[in-house]
Formats: structure tokens, C-alpha cells, sequence
């Protein structure tokens, strides 16, 4: 059954470099499907914009400890947890504070391992089965930081012409990550977003995006959806706003795709052991 407490807890980064490809949306409800079919979910906000947290209903005043101070070393992260409007979805949310961390660490030890280190008792503890950090469109600090900490990332990608191009670059940074600071991480699985069926060009690129990354792509595409566009500006995930929109029913669908890949990942592990 999903969210036993005997399951290992998967940390997965949702990252992509390229700006406005669903990235934040696909966190946030993913997160909320993820809990909704059983899952014990946290998101962390690694963004300094803070869009995670918004979306999820967590205004600025609510905000009393935040992802900047875990990563100074000032608050463990259980102390930064926010529960959410959501059963089975908590947060550690970010503010404007954060774009100042790459300056504040300068040149500390271990400063690519803040949220890894940070991330230790959580592993230990078995209160969730996923962790998904929502980072910033850019390669920084916190974006290494969230990457050298991950198990896995799970890459949004937007069905538009340049889509393969950023993808390429993002496989180079994973690969460079992989190289220096986390040997074990590996890609989770891309994700199809903004598809529309009456654009050939959104067939296209998903055709070639399957071409060639292959079972690495979800089956599961996410439409282009207006209800999903508004949710946020209500404090909402898609699937609260209006969990019948096409949106929501798809974040649904990609959310028991990630569970059966986990679980069929975990059962590989364990034949190759035994």
C-alpha cells in the first residue's frame, strides 16, 4: 500500500532551466496527487520567488521559518514545515531571502550539500515517501544544492520547437552534478507539459522527445488547461480548484505513473541484490 512507513523515502528534484515550462505547476500538483493517492508528500519551495508557496495557499506571513534558514544552518527542517490545505501534503517554503544565499555561503564548506545534510533526519525519520523541491529556472547554488540532494530529477518539459535543445542542456548539468557531487542521481522521467492537440507542433515534439529519451517519458501528457493557469491565483493546486478539469485528472494519471515506476525501480533494486 502507498505511504507505508517501510518504504524509503525518494527525494526527487523538479528542475528544468528553462523558464515557464509548467515547473512549478507540475510540483504543485504533483505533490497534491501524489498525497492524494496515499503518498506522504513534502515540497520544498526552492525558488526565491516563492511561487510554490503561493500556490499552495501560503502567504508571506506564514512563512515564519524558511528554506534560507535551513540552508544557513539555523533551523533543522522539521522546524520549517507548513502544513498545507492539503492532507498529506506539508512545505518548507522559500522568500526573497534566498537569492541572497549564494553570497552568504561564499566559500563555506560543504556549501553544495546544505540541503542534503539538512535533508539526513528526514530520511531517518519516515514521515514522508517523497520529497519534491520545486527549483528556481536556472543553474545556481540552489539548484546544485537540490540536485546534490535529490535521488532523482523529474524534468517539466513544454511541447514547444526548442524543447529538445533545453533539455540537452539540462542532461549536461545533471551529468556534471553526477560527475562532482552525486554519483547515484539519476533522471526520474520527463514529463510532457502545455500539450495541445490541435497544434501538429505539440505532436511533433512529443514524438521526437520520446524518440529520444524513449520509456524515459511519461505516458502521461499534461493538456494545456486554463483552470490549471488559474489555480494559483487562488492559493490553490489545480486538483482543489476544480479536480474534474483535464488538468487535474492528468496530474492525477501522472501520479500513479510515478508510484508503479517507483515500485517497479525498487523491485528491480531488490532482484539484483538478492
Amino acid at each position: 500500500m502507498p505511504g507505508r512507513s517501510d518504504r524509503a523515502l525518494r527525494v526527487l528534484v523538479v528542475a528544468n532551466q528553462k523558464g515557464g515550462v509548467g515547473k512549478t505547476t507540475t510540483a504543485i500538483n504533483l505533490g497534491t496527487a501524489l498525497a492524494a493517492v496515499g503518498e506522504r508528500v513534502l515540497l520544498i519551495d526552492s525558488d526565491p520567488q516563492g511561487n510554490a508557496s503561493t500556490g499552495l495557499g501560503v502567504g508571506r506571513a506564514l512563512r515564519k521559518t524558511t528554506l534560507y534558514d535551513v540552508l544557513m544552518g539555523e533551523k533543522p527542517v522539521a522546524e520549517a514545515v507548513v502544513k498545507t490545505s492539503v492532507p498529506g501534503l506539508d512545505l518548507v517554503p522559500s522568500d526573497p531571502d534566498l537569492s541572497g544565499v549564494e553570497l552568504e555561503l561564499g566559500q563555506q564548506a560543504r556549501r553544495s550539500f546544505k540541503l542534503r545534510d539538512a535533508l539526513g533526519p528526514q530520511r531517518e525519520a519516515g514521515r514522508y515517501t517523497y520529497v519534491l523541491i520545486d527549483c528556481p529556472p536556472s543553474l545556481n547554488l540552489l539548484t546544485v544544492n537540490a540536485m546534490a540532494a535529490a535521488d532523482a530529477v523529474l524534468v517539466p518539459l513544454q511541447c514547444e520547437f526548442f524543447a529538445l535543445e533545453g533539455l540537452t542542456q539540462l542532461m549536461r548539468t545533471i551529468d556534471l552534478v553526477r560527475g562532482s557531487l552525486n554519483p547515484a542521481l539519476e533522471l526520474q522521467g520527463v514529463v510532457l507539459t502545455m500539450y495541445d492537440r490541435r497544434n501538429s507542433l505539440s505532436e511533433q515534439v512529443a514524438n521526437d522527445v520520446r524518440g529520444h529519451f524513449g520509456e524515459t517519458v511519461y505516458q502521461t501528457v499534461i493538456p494545456r488547461n486554463v483552470r490549471v493557469s488559474e489555480a494559483p491565483s487562488f492559493g490553490k493546486p489545480a486538483l482543489v480548484y476544480d479536480l474534474k478539469c483535464a488538468g487535474s485528472q492528468a496530474y492525477l494519471k501522472l501520479a500513479r505513473e510515478v508510484v508503479l515506476r517507483e515500485r517497479r525501480r525498487r523491485a528491480s533494486a531488490q532482484l539484483e541484490v538478492s
